[in-house]
């Protein structure tokens, strides 16, 4: 059988188990035909569980879907064969034999309750031939010469020539303008200078998703993810810095009113504003419904008080959108709005000049060139046309409804920085001479190197898989979280391996490999930490979401 073939008769097997693994959590953790939520909390690793599961089948469908698409275009090449081979036969391989929700957590078939006997009957022929001719010695040997000869992205990513020739620009400004000053930047924990920015604002970054007649470029999620891989790949923080215009301006675009929209959507795009988003509060994290910081409305006024936590880059920001409490009779969501709330910039020697609003630094690992602050709110005043489309308690409705492509663009933040580790160790590999030879040629470096190209390939893959179906108007909630939830344990692999790549000298801070291990840190963390992120996509597979 072709590779064609056997992913596609594997695909069936895969999806047919999870449809059975589905059913079985399902009854475990319902009561009289409904979903219960102490049970749901009480079975989280198999909850859980069935969140990596479901999003080892989605890869799975996406690289199929790859390998026939390519195949037709005629641009389905050795590498491209090998990649997609090496990554099916090694998830198909952990699926039956145990999925890593982290380092130290494994998932196994037996916990959905599964019987030996039920889950044998999805093994086919087809998934042992993949397994057996996937993930092999001789294809990680055949994969790590190929990639030795490689510079940048290791096959092809399947793009049409518009998003290649955005790519090539991106590229082309990480290269001059970022990654050769990035490691100073992230010892230093300097900002990132102005004058980048001002390239990124030239690049058409800010506005890149904002529609034409408000000033923006009008393009799509894909080109974001592509944009956002480059940067990141040079760079996570100015890669982030694009991602803070794009998640304001679709709040706008979708809460704003008219008015709001006209004031600050060409702003934002030209990169006249920067704007930063102002939602954790201490002691919350995820859990917004419990949001304490209010707005008072005295008049023509909003009156702010409360505290905020882990709020990115809002010194030199001239906008945060804020979400608030506007209503403290309606608890969880109800009583939540959203603001415009606009503030000079500041600087380190006065981080928050406006009268109501303090603030003190957060030191932190990486992530760093914009800086982490929380926020004091003492009377902080707002006009009361700051408020976010005009109607108080819809703040959680306009956030939900940007979830999605914050994470789409997060999950290709993790893609570049992952695609930025692989390059830090394939170019160690091949410069470090150890025992008389450059050490790629051990076949230990070689295999670590040949399977951070393949995830890198299949995180890749569901990234843009979610983009295009967030352009094409179709909800995507459960692609967005599967493709942030699986790329950034991607980027955390590939940035550990990186550095074990090489060895003690990724120890040391001048090593810029360093850094990406602290950057990749992040990404399971921040836009829904990994288990939150997997509560939310079981939940919706077990409410009956597909």
């Amino acid at each position: 059988m072709t590779l064609d073939d056997l992913a596609r008769d594997s695909q069936f097997s895969v999806e047919g188990l999870l449809d059975c693994a589905l059913n079985a959590v399902r009854e475990r953790v319902s009561e009289r035909g409904k979903l219960s939520p102490a049970k749901i909390e009480a079975e989280q690793h198999a909850v859980h569980g069935l969140a990596w599961l479901a999003t080892y089948v989605e890869a799975i469908r996406e690289m199929a879907d790859y390998a026939r698409r390519m195949g037709g275009e005629g641009r389905f090449g050795e590498t491209e064969e090998l990649l997609t081979r090496v990554a099916l036969g090694e998830y198909f391989a952990q699926i039956f034999g145990g999925v890593a929700m982290n380092q130290g957590e494994i998932v196994r078939l037996a916990d959905f309750g599964l019987e030996p006997r039920k889950i044998a009957s999805f093994r086919t022929e087809a998934v042992e031939a993949l397994i057996a001719s996937g993930n092999t010695r001789e294809n990680r040997a055949a994969l790590a010469a190929l990639i030795a000869k490689a510079e940048g992205i290791v096959g092809d990513p399947g793009l049409d020539e518009t998003f290649e020739a955005i790519r090539t620009e991106m590229r082309r400004f990480a290269d001059a303008e970022v990654a050769p000053h990035a490691q100073s930047w992230h010892r230093a924990n300097a900002y990132i200078p102005l004058k980048v920015i001002a390239g990124l604002s030239e690049l058409g970054v800010f506005g890149l998703t904002i529609p034409e007649a408000y000033g923006g470029m009008g393009l799509g999620k894909v080109a974001m993810c592509v944009v956002s891989e480059e940067l990141s790949r040079g760079y996570i923080g100015v890669g982030s810095l694009g991602t803070r215009s794009e998640i304001a301006a679709e709040l706008i675009m979708v809460g704003g009113a008219e008015a709001q929209r006209q004031k600050y959507l060409p702003k934002i795009a030209s990169g006249e504003i920067l704007p930063t988003a102002v939602f954790t509060e201490p002691n919350t994290g995820s859990d917004l419904a419990s949001l304490r910081t209010r707005a008072v409305r005295e008049g023509d006024e909003y009156v702010v008080n409360g505290a905020k936590t882990w709020i990115t880059h809002p010194v030199r920001a001239d906008l945060m959108t804020l979400l608030a409490r506007t209503d403290p009779n309606e608890k969880g969501y109800r009583g939540l709005s959203m603001f415009l709330a606009e503030k000079p910039r500041g600087t380190d020697a006065d981080p928050f000049p406006a009268k109501g609003m303090s603030g003190g630094e957060i030191e932190v690992l990486g992530y760093r060139g914009m800086k982490e602050y929380e926020i004091a709110f003492d009377g902080f005043r707002l006009p009361a046309d700051a408020l976010l489309g005009g109607v108080e308690g819809q703040g959680f409705k306009q956030l939900m409804e940007t979830f999605e492509s914050a994470r789409i663009q997060t999950a290709a933040r993790a893609v570049g920085v992952a695609q930025c580790a692989f390059e830090l160790g394939l170019r160690y590999a091949k410069e470090r001479v150890q025992f008389g030879k450059a050490i790629i040629h051990f076949p230990r470096v070689a295999d670590k190197l040949a399977l951070m190209a393949a995830e890198i390939h299949v995180a890749r893959q569901i990234t843009y898989f979610a983009g295009r179906a967030k352009d094409e108007g179709r909800r995507c909630d459960l692609e967005a979280g599967m493709a942030k939830l699986l790329a950034a344990r991607v980027a955390w692999t590939a940035a550990d391996n990186a550095l074990q790549i090489h060895g003690g000298n990724g120890f040391a801070l001048e090593y810029p490999i360093s850094r990406v291990l602290c950057d990749a840190r992040i990404l399971n963390i921040f836009e829904g930490a990994a288990e939150i992120q997997a509560q939310v996509i079981a939940r919706r597979l077990l409410e009956g979401g597909n």
